[in-house]
């Protein structure tokens, strides 16, 4: 059988296959491989007699998340704010970047549309491609298209406390809300400092992850100056056609990122935050480095071998 890991606790992973949850242990092999299964691990299981299942194989993950640890995110849902608490574009544009480089879809939500409507913002990142929603949990602007376009997939939600990440959930899934307070009552959370990832299943067979880790990701130390010109999607057109190997595309003449940024086809907004990135990712100690690139040998070597 093959299903999703929704939960991982205590040695135990709990597989929903096709609306059905079986608790299952990993083989021993897995621990011998050194190869730990990830809440959105989309794995192979072997049923029991007594009904529950073995992890047999972990079939290769499309992307992995360092912290919070999680496998497989389809969509990452960026919810933004115009109104109180008013979202930096700053902390979109790194979210978009992170996202970006794990080849995960990105959704950007303008929640709050009933009390400030940022267009020129919206208009920012729907120029750039990425899908922008205009959302209000009060007046339901937003909300059934939204649910339309996370069907089926695994997604997370992400942005600032007080943007409204909770009540867009509640607004899609009402179901939700109450699995997801049910679990805090049992964690305490907010008094002890317990946490786990969970997927929960919504009625449109979309899997949400809930975990805390996505409101504020530590995103700097997974990107590289090196490969971050491709995190930015409006850079790509324009990445080959600067005059010269090695542009950084924040002041050499002849950069053709920076001539679409006079001409209006990259936004100053969006080039600015990359400039930002850039002088973070290049400031990243050599050690902190290192272990970043032994979390890419472990995607690898994880990869390779389920392959």
């Amino acid at each position: 059988m093959v299903g999703v890991i929704q939960k991982a606790l205590s040695g135990f992973y709990y597989v929903d296959c096709e609306g059905k949850r079986i608790t299952c242990r990993g083989r021993g092999k897995l621990r011998h491989d050194k190869l730990a299964p990830l809440v959105g691990d989309r794995v192979e299981i072997a049923l029991q007699p007594d009904g529950t299942g073995i992890v047999e194989r972990i079939i290769p993950r499309k992307n992995q998340f360092r912290r919070p640890a999680v496998a497989n995110i389809d969509t990452l849902v960026i919810v933004a704010s115009g109104a109180i608490p008013v979202t930096d574009p700053f902390l979109i544009d790194r979210m978009t970047a992170l996202a970006e480089s794990k080849s995960c879809e990105v959704f950007i939500c303008f929640n709050k549309w009933d009390l400030e409507q940022p267009q020129a913002l919206y208009e920012v990142y729907a120029a750039a491609g990425f899908p922008t929603f205009r959302v209000s949990t009060e007046t339901g602007e937003g909300i059934e298209l939204l649910r339309e376009q996370l069907t089926g997939k695994i997604c997370a939600f992400a942005g600032d406390s007080g943007v409204g990440k909770s009540s867009i959930l509640n607004s899609l899934a009402p179901e939700l809300s109450a699995q997801v307070g049910e679990v805090s009552e049992k964690l305490g959370r907010g008094r002890h400092t317990t946490r786990h990832v969970e997927l929960f299943r919504l009625e449109n067979g979309a899997l949400i992850a809930d975990t805390p880790g996505f409101a504020s990701l530590e995103e700097t130390e997974e990107l590289t100056s090196e490969e971050l010109p491709q995190d930015f999607r409006e850079f790509r057109p324009y990445l080959n056609e600067c005059r010269f190997v090695g542009c950084s595309h924040v002041k050499e003449s002849g950069c053709a990122v920076l001539e679409a940024v006079l001409t209006g086809n990259i936004a100053e907004s969006r080039h600015g935050s990359y400039v930002k990135l850039l002088e973070r990712t290049s400031q990243i100690p050599s050690w902190k480095r290192k272990k970043m690139d032994n979390f890419s040998v472990e995607q690898a070597k994880s990869k390779g071998k389920n392959q």
